[in-house]
C-alpha cells in the first residue's frame, strides 16, 4: 500500500469536485474550491477523522466498501479508481463478484436527472448511488452504515421506510426481490458478501426463508409505488426500472404526471430537502 500517494489522489480528487457537481450549496466563507473534508466524508459515509489520516497517509488500509464510497462521492473515473484501488493494495472487483462500482457515466446520468429522484442498486439491493432529490424523498442513505442500505435487508429485517404498500403489492414486490437475489446469488456464487446477506435473511426472516424456497422465478417490473414524506406527505410516483447490463446494476427513476398534485408535491420535497442538506453542511 503506497498510503502517501493515496493521500495526494485523494486531495487531488476532492479539489476537483466542486459542490454543485455533488448537489451540495456552496454557502458562506468557502477558501477551497473543491470540496470540504466535511462534505466528503458526508457523502461517502465516513468520518471526517477517517478522510484526514487517508489523506495525510496515515492509518490502516482503507476497506474495499470505503474505497467504493470514496469513488462514488468523487465521481471518479474508471481510471481513477483503478489507480486508488491500486495504490491500497485492494482487491479491484473481479468476476464471479457483484459489481458494486457505478461508471462515471451513471453517476452523470443521475446529476443530470436532476428533477427525479434516482438511485442505483447492485444485482444484490445495495443502493450504491443516489441523487440529493432520491435522498430528500426516501431518506438520507448516507447516514446508514454501507451495508445497511440494501433494499432487501430493508425489506425483510424491518428497517424504517418511507413506502407505503398494500398487502397484494406487498407480496409481489417481496416476491419480486426475493427471486432476483435469488438470481444474483446463481450468478455469483463466488460472492462472500452476497453469502452473508442471503444467510443472515434466511435465519432472521421466515417470510424470506419461504420465499426463497416457495416463490416462483420472475423478473423485477415497474410498478406505481405510495412514499410518505415527513414533511409533505404521500406521494405516489411511477417507479421505472432502467438496466445496466455490463454492470447487472439497476437505475431507479421515480417520476410524477406533469401538472399533477404529485409533480407539485415532488418539487416541493426538493426545495425542503435542499435546505435541509443545506443547513447539514454549514
Amino acid at each position: 500500500m503506497d498510503r502517501r500517494e493515496l493521500g495526494r489522489l485523494l486531495v487531488r480528487a476532492r479539489g476537483r469536485v466542486t459542490p454543485a457537481d455533488v448537489g451540495l450549496p456552496e454557502g458562506p466563507r468557502r477558501r477551497v474550491t473543491g470540496l470540504r473534508r466535511e462534505e466528503l466524508a458526508i457523502l461517502a459515509g465516513i468520518s471526517v477523522d477517517y478522510v484526514t489520516r487517508i489523506e495525510q497517509g496515515r492509518g490502516a488500509r482503507p476497506s474495499t466498501s470505503v474505497l467504493a464510497a470514496l469513488a462514488r462521492a468523487l465521481r471518479m473515473s474508471d481510471d481513477e479508481r483503478r489507480e486508488m484501488f491500486d495504490l491500497a493494495d485492494a482487491a479491484s472487483p473481479r468476476d464471479g463478484h457483484v459489481p458494486m462500482l457505478v461508471r462515471a457515466s451513471i453517476l452523470r446520468l443521475l446529476d443530470r436527472l436532476e428533477d427525479q429522484p434516482v438511485i442505483v442498486l447492485s444485482a444484490k439491493g445495495d443502493v450504491l448511488a443516489w441523487n440529493p432529490l432520491a435522498a430528500a424523498l426516501m431518506g438520507d442513505f448516507s447516514v446508514l452504515a454501507p451495508q445497511q442500505r440494501n433494499i432487501v435487508r430493508q425489506r425483510f429485517l424491518g428497517a424504517p421506510s418511507r413506502v407505503s404498500m398494500s398487502a397484494d403489492e406487498a407480496a409481489v414486490t417481496a416476491a419480486q426481490s426475493v427471486t432476483s437475489l435469488r438470481a444474483a446469488a446463481a450468478k455469483y456464487p463466488a460472492d462472500a458478501d452476497l453469502r452473508r446477506l442471503v444467510d443472515e435473511l434466511r435465519a432472521h426472516s421466515p417470510e424470506f426463508a419461504r420465499l426463497w424456497d416457495e416463490a416462483p422465478s420472475q423478473v423485477w417490473r415497474s410498478h406505481r409505488k405510495t412514499i410518505t414524506h415527513p414533511t409533505v406527505g404521500s406521494l405516489k410516483l411511477d417507479c421505472d426500472a432502467l438496466e445496466v447490463a455490463e454492470t447487472d446494476q439497476t437505475v431507479i427513476v421515480y417520476s410524477a404526471e406533469p401538472g399533477s398534485r404529485d409533480a407539485e408535491l415532488l418539487q416541493l420535497v426538493k426545495v425542503v430537502g435542499t435546505q435541509s442538506l443545506g443547513a447539514e453542511v454549514r
